[in-house]
């Protein structure tokens, strides 16, 4: 639903949780029933350059399969009571011919500025992205 420039989400509260709904079944955004919104916050991280980062690729020149993303991330236990995330590392595990290996790896410094995402984060989340390039035996 959009409301002007902004869109609208809305969550159903059931059993002590939070449930996006989604057919043929609700997402449940609660930790021992489903994803946590802080794993949430990671996995859309993650998610997001993805896109953005097969978008750069293509717009790149640069043939690719993407087999999968890894995504870790860490909390502050120590300064802040609340625990946000403070720090998200992407691991992209991707098909690409040798010889354009390196201006793949070089395409993941785009990812960040163009990531809708990775600019909602708060400045203090450190997010880190690599390519690890696999070949047709591995994974």
């Amino acid at each position: 639903m959009s409301t002007d420039n902004g869109k609208q989400l809305v969550l159903e509260a059931k059993e002590g949780s939070f449930e996006l709904p989604h057919d043929p079944e609700n997402w449940t955004l609660k930790a021992d029933r489903g994803y946590s919104p802080v794993q949430m916050i990671a996995a859309a991280t993650a998610c997001c350059g993805g896109y953005v980062y097969q978008e750069i690729l293509e717009n790149s020149h640069v043939p690719f399969e993407m087999q999968k993303a890894e995504v870790m991330y860490t909390r502050d236990e120590v300064e802040n009571k609340a625990h946000p995330i403070n720090k998200i590392e992407i691991t992209f595990y991707l098909r690409v011919d040798k010889e354009l290996q390196k201006k793949a790896t070089s395409c993941l410094r785009l990812i960040g500025r163009n990531c809708p995402v990775m600019q909602t984060l708060d400045p203090k989340v450190a997010v880190t992205e690599k390519a690890v390039f696999v070949d047709q035996n591995e994974l």
